[in-house]
């Protein structure tokens, strides 16, 4: 399997058809090792991968990946962990605006009500372990749903600012809309898992 340190060292730009099989291959090899160990510290390392490597480095390996395949799903949730460990007062405050109202969404994700700031990072958390350890299709429909109720909150958040923030607002509308697009393609690529066809 082609490292990506060595990948960038190739001369020229990567071919993309080598870079999708680098990303298919390196993710495909992460969750089969997960699942088959019985180490609780490499699902421990995985889940902070962004961390010990850097998102740079997780970029290199996954963002191009086409949304909805293993890669791509992966990519989406590592930076949606990452978000929630950096951003915390903005995640939270979406959150609490849109859970209200999306209930069914809230009880899919399966954080305690009232969220407190320590549930999203476990759900965070959590969610990335399920990928590992768990059912797969069910840790993207939890984030999918997670992705859902934050896209209804920046929706709430961007008709408060459209009188005093029309700029703001309408870059809180297009979150929204990007959020509600990342939890479309998690809950695909749950469905595509469970019937043994996501690639």
């Amino acid at each position: 399997m082609l490292d990506p340190r060595d990948a960038e060292a190739l001369p020229g730009e990567v071919d993309p058809a080598l870079r999708d099989e680098v990303a298919h291959a390196t993710a495909r090899a992460l969750v089969d090792r997960a699942r088959t160990t019985e180490d609780p510290q490499v699902v421990e390392r995985l889940i902070h991968l962004v961390e010990n490597e850097g998102l740079d480095t997780v970029a290199g390996l996954w963002a191009d990946a086409a949304p909805v395949s293993l890669p791509g799903s992966l990519w989406r949730l590592y930076v949606l962990r990452e978000w929630v460990r950096r951003d915390m007062p903005t995640v939270m405050l979406r959150y609490r605006l849109g859970v209200e109202a999306a209930p069914v969404q809230e009880a899919v994700a399966g954080v305690p009500s009232p969220p407190e700031p320590r549930d999203l990072q476990v759900l965070a958390d959590a969610v990335l372990s399920g990928v590992f350890t768990g059912d797969l299709a069910v840790a993207l429909e939890r984030a999918g749903a997670f992705c859902r109720i934050l896209s209804t909150g920046a929706a709430f958040d961007a008709d408060s600012r459209e009188v005093a923030d029309p700029g703001g607002a309408t870059r809180m509308t297009r979150s929204a809309s990007s959020l509600l697009r990342t939890a479309e393609e998690l809950e695909h690529a749950g469905d595509l898992w469970r019937s043994g066809s996501l690639e």
